[in-house]
């Protein structure tokens, strides 16, 4: 179980997210929608490690998270892995399509060429497209890529914070397939993140809808 429990965070002397608590269960897929400014992105940040909360606790698999971004172990940071909604600004713009999905693995000293061509033949990404830079291809192509990255470590848990936003619809059937795949594979936990309610309903196998001011 993925747990954020009475969560308080925000940037500076603004809370953004009060009291909020929240449970992604192992194997099920949880919808979250709201419009923008909610508190949805703050709130995948603080359970993908990369924030730390002003108060409240988050657990993984009944691990209580005490240290966050690179100070946390790499056991809890390899569990979460999140997808953001613009791609371009999760990427080094240096790196080829081929390295920004082998990074993961490459920085856990765990090289696997194998590994990277699966799942990019699983997203639906050509070698050809492989060798491009982030510049060089489309948003829909570059997130076909985030998605490969996020899944190269086999997280137990994955958030998809509006991971769709940008994207036509046929991309967009397709990567949350490939989510669904890997979810029915491995029993990941999924929270899904949109202010598109039409998606959530098909998608999740339960949904939160938030309001300005989140109570969950």
């Amino acid at each position: 179980m993925l747990r954020a429990h009475d969560i308080t965070a925000g940037y500076g002397r603004r809370p953004v997210l009060s009291g909020v608590s929240l449970e992604v269960p192992p194997g099920r897929t949880v919808g979250l929608g709201g419009p923008s400014g909610c508190g949805k992105s703050t709130l995948a940040r603080v359970l993908s490690l990369m924030m730390r909360p002003t108060s409240g606790e988050v657990s993984i698999d009944g691990a209580v998270v005490s240290r966050w971004r690179q100070r946390a172990p790499r056991s809890l940071r390899t569990s979460v892995a999140l997808l953001y909604q613009q791609p371009r600004t999760a990427v080094d713009p240096r790196m080829t399509l081929r390295e920004i999905i082998a990074e993961p693995p490459a920085a856990a000293g765990r090289r696997s060429p194998s590994l990277v061509a699966s799942l990019a033949g699983e997203v639906g990404l050509t070698g050809d497209l492989l060798t491009r830079r982030p510049h060089e291809v489309s948003d829909g192509q570059l997130q076909r890529a985030c998605l490969a990255r996020a899944l190269t470590l086999e997280p137990r848990y994955l958030i998809c914070d509006e991971m769709t936003t940008m994207l036509d619809a046929s991309t967009q059937a397709h990567l949350v397939a490939v989510v669904l795949a890997y979810q029915a594979r491995t029993g990941a936990g999924v929270l899904a993140i949109s202010h598109d309610r039409v998606l959530l309903d098909r998608w999740a196998d339960s949904t939160i809808a938030w309001t300005a001011q989140p109570t969950v």
